[in-house]
């Protein structure tokens, strides 16, 4: 998935998206250390936690994605620190109190090797006994092979802008496909529409458990919401929290 593609239909997406908010912020302020997140995108989580007084640097591979994030801080007046690479191969100088990875941002590691190789560089990068909280999709998803309208409409500049989707899941790969159609009324009347493609790769929960244990991480706490609670057949996220393992 090339973000550059898509930045902007994803920063009208989910700008208003709040529910993870207080979790990362309230796990933040209690490190009361640095924190590092990965997938910062647009700076959704980023620009939060520092309006909270956070030191975060956010990690995000797409230049376009950062540049989005770049001026929403220059509209809300804030200094964000971000850094653009891979979360599998990144070096940086600091250590980290915490590591975050909010709303998906590891389902775009599409085969184990490349989730082993970002969880162990992800240990590399935490301070001994350092938090790693990240939240997942549970895999539960809408009529497949159907094109939806799922309410997504948006206003600017006298334009209205309607987002379609069609998901197609592999079941073997554990992916799930989204085709994103957005299609543009202008004020003259004339329609464009623009097409994109996401490839996410999504997780069952006893198999990120043992892929924490490989990578060097204590046994995970698995919340099914962001408010905790028990995973069930209810929820819709799965919220894991572990720590690095020392020995």
């Amino acid at each position: 998935m090339n973000y550059d593609d898509f930045a902007d239909l994803y920063d009208h997406q989910y700008d208003s998206y709040r529910d993870d908010l207080h979790l990362y912020a309230q796990l933040a302020e209690r490190v009361g250390g640095p924190v590092l997140e990965i997938g910062a995108g647009t700076g959704r989580v980023t620009s939060h936690l520092v309006r909270r007084g956070v030191d975060v640097t956010g990690l995000e591979p797409s230049a376009r994605m950062i540049g989005y994030a770049e001026q929403r801080a220059e509209r809300e007046r804030l200094t964000l620190r971000l850094v653009q690479g891979d979360v599998r191969t990144v070096q940086l100088p600091q250590r980290f109190a915490l590591c975050i990875a909010p709303f998906n941002a590891l389902m775009h590691l599409y085969t184990p090797n490349e989730q082993l190789e970002a969880m162990e560089n992800i240990r590399r990068h935490l301070e001994p006994g350092g938090q790693l909280v990240f939240d997942l999709s549970v895999p539960r998803y809408g009529a497949l092979a159907t094109l939806r309208h799922e309410g997504e409409t948006f206003h600017h500049e006298g334009r209205r802008t309607d987002v379609f989707l069609v998901q197609r899941q592999d079941e073997l790969r554990q992916r799930i496909v989204t085709e994103y159609y957005a299609d543009t009324t202008h004020e003259q009347g004339q329609l464009t529409r623009r097409h994109y493609t996401l490839t996410q790769r999504y997780y069952t929960r006893y198999e990120v458990e043992w892929l924490l244990r490989c990578a060097g991480f204590e046994s995970p706490r698995v919340t099914g919401s962001f408010h905790g609670g028990p995973l069930d057949e209810r929820s819709e996220v799965m919220v894991f929290q572990t720590r690095r393992r020392e020995g």
